[in-house]
């Protein structure tokens, strides 16, 4: 057997011209168009997010480099104060070590990074890190991700669309849709109607059996979310999804409770590493978590969150993140299906999610996915060479 490679450099890049944050759109795109969050109790930022700040991080690209020249890379959120911590701090545990050294690597990151880390922008950044570690050794080993994960236990991918028309997302093939709510507390009982409005006209589109969910974005309070889940109940809301701030775990706990029987209650998009989403787990918060493997610490840690969430009986559907979600839940029994946000700006059409960044990038067709097309080793993708890198930092 061959020597293993060490690794040899790592670099940190930010992106001019914007990047992976694909929340940050220009305007008139669905996905910035008056969506309640968290700050819609300000009407000075209730018609757009990019207006309380959604776009200030940017995009962080992590390139490792190992002895024998392989590189691997991975884009994530972060911008330039993650560039900081993966130059100045992180790099110091990776140069040097093995390239199959992961397991260690993560862990030294997530430990000295505990006085100003746990959740966040240091979660994201060990994020990247790990992805592009991940990268690395499928490059080195000549296979893809998936099969370092121990292999698909399905032939095929299926999808459900994130975006403002599930009527145009079911006739791509697409198994559900999940819709943006678009009015929070603030906007009183005309805005509950109206949400529950959109709604009812949507599953007049759709008919009886096509999926149909709402993404709160964090935007709701207990009561509010009670009420909407129980009026969406006669059109056949499948899902309420991140209702809540995502530190209110009591919140969750009693609005799993109090909805009606056969409607989910999902959320981890905004959570973060094994111990997050165990307090969701173990207080009974949901039905069916939503980690972002570009935020919750990477592939590393997804596959310890995911172990827990086997145990408790709960499904993992993680959050939009393309390719690094896609190798994961083809491996895993309890993540039966697959996130696609829709980034056309009317939601109607199927365009790769971190265009124009990523080359290669494999996209739904008819709402499914061959395991064939993620073959290639490592995620299977390129960085766009016509994407202009800046490195802020170096160590």
């Amino acid at each position: 057997m061959s020597s293993i490679p060490t690794i040899k450099h790592v670099r940190a890049f930010t992106l001019k011209g914007g990047g992976a944050d694909y929340h940050d759109q220009s305007d008139g795109h669905w996905i910035d168009d008056h969506i309640a969050t968290p700050m819609s109790k300000y009407p000075a930022y209730r018609q757009s997010r990019r207006s309380f700040g959604i776009n200030v991080l940017g995009t962080l690209v992590v390139e490792i480099e190992d002895s024998a020249g392989n590189v691997g890379f991975a884009v994530t959120t972060g911008g330039e104060p993650a560039a900081y911590i993966v130059e100045k701090h992180l790099a110091r545990f990776l140069e040097g070590a093995k390239v199959t050294d992961i397991e260690r690597i993560w862990d030294q990151m997530y430990l000295s990074t505990l006085y100003y880390g746990r959740k966040g922008i240091v979660i994201n950044t060990i994020s990247g890190v790990d992805l592009a570690l991940w990268d690395l050794l499928g490059k080195v080993r000549g296979e893809p991700v998936h099969q370092l994960l121990g292999g698909a236990v399905r032939d095929e991918l299926q999808f459900y669309a994130t975006g403002a028309r599930p009527d145009l997302a079911q006739k791509m093939g697409f198994i559900g849709g999940k819709m943006p709510l678009h009015h929070g507390p603030a906007e009183g009982e005309q805005g509950l109607r109206r949400n529950l409005q959109e709604l009812a006209t949507m599953r007049e589109r759709v008919g009886p059996d096509f999926w149909l969910m709402l993404d709160c974005w964090m935007s709701l309070d207990l009561n509010y979310a009670t009420r909407l889940a129980r009026g969406a109940h006669e059109y056949g809301l499948k899902w309420i999804e991140e209702a809540l701030p995502p530190d209110d775990y009591w919140g969750y706990a009693a609005l799993k409770k109090n909805v009606p029987t056969g409607m989910l209650v999902t959320t981890g998009e905004h959570e973060a590493t094994r111990w997050g989403f165990r307090q969701l787990l173990e207080m009974g918060c949901c039905d069916i978590i939503q980690p972002d493997v570009g935020w919750c610490g990477g592939i590393t840690e997804l596959l310890k969150i995911s172990a827990l969430a086997d145990a408790h009986q709960a499904l993992v559907i993680p959050h939009g993140s393309s390719v690094y979600s896609y190798h994961f839940v083809a491996t895993r029994h309890n993540s039966p299906f697959a996130e696609f946000l829709m980034m056309a700006p009317q939601a109607d059409e199927v365009v790769p999610m971190f265009h124009p960044q990523l080359l290669g990038e494999p996209v739904p067709v008819n709402g499914r996915m061959r395991i064939s097309a993620l073959d290639k080793p490592g995620f299977g993708v390129q960085l766009n060479p016509e994407c202009a890198l800046h490195r802020p930092y170096t160590h």
